[in-house]
């Protein structure tokens, strides 16, 4: 079969490695992809918000099978648009979507159906906003209600820093019409963790879970960024915890999406806060997350593409995924100066000298090519993934890789794994 992949990230990247490998695949495809996708599938010059080149292409080369990876068409309604033209897509609908589309939505649905969530207060009005930022006692988070690519949520420890972030959303527009409207909410203490799982609307499939470090510095330190790392397994979710994630927030999701009469295909991804036994949703999104994709994937014994293609016909096997035993980490690397201003075009000398291996692959997101030269194109521009039958062993693997590919052009987090080590005792 042929299979198209939307996108053109770390994410992406891992879903081209992945379902290329596939027995079932004979050609993949990539809109737009970036250079390191290009060495497992043809990229082709089309943006994820053009749904009628994609659709078009997809009816000329008789692609069976489209995946999307980022959230923005997902929310913008490609599924939808492919379903009209009778084409096969592996996504939610736009209104499913809205779950991530929406911090709003995702909160007012949790509140309504009792899946455990912070406090939150909602606002259109700046004033208002204002007044609430002047009165709650810190520390408090403000969200832009919107997509922010993974960007949009400040963490205030004073009441000025809360009125600054309403006022850089609301008033000075840091995240355009993403917000608009904002979330003042309830800050959570604990340990984050990210749990995906596949599900047809019904039925729920859940994978492994793992851990994203979103904030740029060591120690979880300075703004938030679209990821800065991941592993899989993470220790912090216990096999007690992952019995309660699936019966207490992932399965009353699916069942309340489809209540809301917006049932949700796709995979589900619940980003929370889990301190001793007590666990909260932080938020939803409507697609795999990146970086930890590239871990998962890496650790992903099963055919990726039997999944994909069973749930974009509506009809998922419940049957558990096999996984390698040990553990993955994913190190990025991203362009200095991230999450704010950078340079593009900043050629990686050292990265045309590596070669990817068995248990150590580097995931391609910001990159292009510039003549022979290989450079920057994004933020974040590399996922450097490794295996190890231990913890301790994939993190010393992926830093080497790192180590051998840095040259002073490229940042990046040196603790990534860390919270793993801490919990198992190492």
């Amino acid at each position: 079969m042929k299979v198209l992949v939307v996108g053109g990230g770390g994410r992406e990247h891992a879903l081209c490695w992945k379902i290329s490998r596939s027995p079932l695949v004979e050609k993949t495809y990539c809109a737009p992809g970036n250079a390191g996708i290009s060495r497992h599938a043809e990229c082709l010059d089309i943006g994820v918000g053009d749904f009628g080149s994609l659709a078009q292409f997809v009816k000329k080369e008789s692609v069976d099978l489209t995946v999307v990876g980022p959230e923005q068409p997902l929310c913008e309604g490609i599924t939808d648009f492919f379903e009209k033209e009778g084409l096969l897509i592996f996504g939610p609908s736009k209104a499913a979507a809205e779950l991530e589309g929406s911090k709003t939505f995702s909160k007012n649905l949790m509140r309504k159906y009792g899946i455990p969530t912070g406090e939150y207060f909602v606002f259109t009005d700046m004033e208002q906003a204002l007044a609430k930022a002047g009165k709650i006692e810190p520390p408090f988070v403000v969200k832009a209600d919107g997509l922010a690519a993974g960007k949009g949520v400040i963490i205030c420890h004073s009441r000025e820093e809360g009125e600054d972030a309403v006022r850089s959303m609301m008033e000075r527009g840091a995240f355009g019409e993403a917000g608009a409207k904002v979330v003042i909410e309830e800050f959570l203490t604990g340990e984050e963790a990210s749990f995906f799982a596949f599900t047809d609307g019904e039925n729920v499939l859940p994978l492994e879970p793992s851990q994203d470090h979103k904030p740029i510095f060591d120690g979880d330190k300075g703004p938030n960024t679209g990821g800065m790392g991941a592993y899989t397994p993470a220790p912090v979710v216990t096999e007690k915890l992952r019995q309660r994630i699936i019966d207490e927030v992932m399965i009353p999701t699916v069942q309340a999406m489809k209540s809301e009469g917006k049932p949700y295909r796709g995979i589900l991804y619940a980003g929370l806060m889990i301190k001793d036994e007590d666990l909260k949703v932080l938020e939803f999104n409507c697609r795999f997350g990146d970086p930890e994709a590239q871990p998962l994937l890496m650790r992903m014994e099963s055919d990726l593409v039997p999944i994909l293609y069973s749930i974009a016909k509506g009809e998922m096997s419940t049957d558990p995924m096999e996984w390698r035993d040990g553990f993955c980490v994913c190190v990025v690397m991203a362009s200095r100066g991230y999450p704010g201003s950078y340079d593009k075009g900043v050629e990686l000398k050292k990265l045309k000298g590596f070669t990817d291996t068995g248990e150590t692959v580097v995931f391609h997101a910001g990159t292009a090519f510039s003549g022979d030269k290989l450079v920057t194109n994004g933020g974040r521009v590399l996922g450097v993934t490794s295996f190890g039958e231990t913890i301790e062993e994939s993190i010393r693997s992926a830093y080497e890789a790192v180590g051998s590919i840095s040259d002073g052009n490229l940042i990046y987090r040196t603790d990534i794994g860390k919270k793993a080590l801490l919990r198992i005792g190492c």
